[in-house]
C-alpha cells in the first residue's frame, strides 16, 4: 500500500528524532520550520520538501503532526488565514504529539472536523533516542476510525500506541502522569539536598531509599545527577517541566477542584525559572535546592 504524505511541524530534539524515523521508514515529508532552520535544512537534505506556511503543509499533507511546545503554539499554527485548519481538506488527519490542555485540543478537534477532517492528540512517552528507533510510547485518543486509519504510521513510530478513549483524553493522562513525575522529581531534588545540609551521603541516602517501596524510575532519574553527575538521564528541561505541571494545575481549575499537591513543584519549578534555570534538566533542580538551603552571611 501507499505511505500517506506526513506533515511535520515542529523539529525541536523529539521532532527530528521522528522526522528521521518517518524517513527511515519511507514517508514522504513536508516540513515547516517552527523556530529554528538547523533540523529542517537537515530533512530537506535527506529529501522532505519544506513549505512556507502551515496551510501549505496541511494542503500538500495526508496526515500533519505537531511537536510543539505549548498549547498556544498549537493554536497559532492551526488556526487563522494560513493556518492547518485553512488547508485541510476530507479524509486529513492533524495529531498534536505535543503536551497541550485538554480544553484546546477539543476546541481545535472541532475546527478539524468543520472541515472534515480528524484530530487526535497523541503525546508522547520516552526520549528522542526512542524515536529513532521507532521505540516511543504513544497516547492516542480522539475517534477510534480516525485512530485506526493512522495506526499504522503510530506504529512505525511507537513500541506501544494506545487508544485511550475521546480527543483530550491523551493529554490529559500525560498531564496527570507529568504532574506525579515532576513532583516526584522535585521531592527527591529536595532530599538529595537537605541530605547535604544534614551531613548525609547522597549516595547513602538513595541505597536507603532505593531499598524500599519508595525506589521508582524517577528516583533514579535525580540520583543520575545528584550522584553520578549526568543530567541526561531525564532529560527533560525545567521550563517544560514547570509548564506541564501548570497545565495540570489549569486543568483542574477548569474541571472546578483545586489542586493541593501540585502546588509546592509548580512553585519550586517557577522559582527556578525565575533564576535562569529554564534550559537545565529537572534533575538539576537538586542544584535549585542546595541553592536555596544554603546559609546566607550574617544569618
Amino acid at each position: 500500500m501507499t505511505k500517506p504524505t506526513i506533515g511535520f511541524i515542529g523539529l525541536g530534539l523529539m521532532g527530528d528524532a521522528m522526522v528521521q524515523r518517518l524517513q527511515a521508514k519511507g514517508y514522504s515529508l513536508n516540513v515547516l520550520a517552527n523556530r529554528s532552520r538547523t533540523n529542517v535544512e537537515a530533512a530537506v537534505a535527506r529529501g522532505a520538501r519544506e513549505k512556507a506556511t502551515a496551510r501549505e503543509i496541511a494542503e500538500a499533507s495526508d496526515i500533519v503532526m505537531l511537536c510543539m511546545d505549548t498549547s498556544a503554539s498549537v493554536e497559532a499554527r492551526m488556526l487563522g488565514e494560513d493556518g492547518i485548519v485553512a488547508g485541510l481538506s476530507e479524509g486529513k488527519t492533524v495529531i498534536d504529539f505535543g503536551t497541550s490542555l485538554p480544553g484546546s485540543t477539543r476546541m481545535l478537534g472541532e475546527k478539524a472536523a468543520e472541515k472534515g477532517a480528524g484530530y487526535m492528540d497523541a503525546p508522547l512517552g520516552r526520549t528522542p533516542a526512542h524515536a529513532l528507533d521507532g521505540a516511543l510510547n504513544i497516547m492516542g485518543a480522539g475517534d477510534k476510525a480516525v485512530f485506526d486509519r493512522v495506526k499504522p504510521v503510530l506504529d512505525d513510530l511507537g513500541e506501544n500506541v494506545f487508544h485511550l478513549g475521546p480527543l483530550g483524553a491523551g493529554h490529559t493522562v500525560k498531564l496527570i502522569n507529568n504532574f506525579f513525575g515532576m513532583t516526584v522529581a522535585t521531592s527527591m531534588s529536595e532530599a538529595f539536598a537537605m541530605a547535604d545540609l544534614a551531613g548525609v551521603e547522597r549516595q547513602t541516602l538513595y541505597d536507603v531509599m532505593a531499598a524500599g517501596p519508595l525506589h521508582s524510575g524517577m528516583m533514579d532519574f535525580v540520583k543520575g545527577y545528584a550522584v553520578d553527575g549526568k543530567p541526561d538521564h531525564l532529560a527533560f528541561a525545567i521550563k517544560n517541566a514547570r509548564k506541564d505541571v501548570g497545565y495540570y494545575a489549569t486543568m483542574a481549575d477548569d474541571a472546578g477542584v483545586p489542586s493541593l499537591m501540585s502546588g509546592a513543584a509548580k512553585q519550586a519549578l517557577a522559582l527556578a525559572v525565575a533564576q535562569g534555570r529554564s534550559e537545565e534538566m529537572v534533575s538539576q533542580m537538586v542544584d535549585f535546592f542546595t541553592d536555596l538551603f544554603e546559609p546566607k552571611s550574617g544569618s
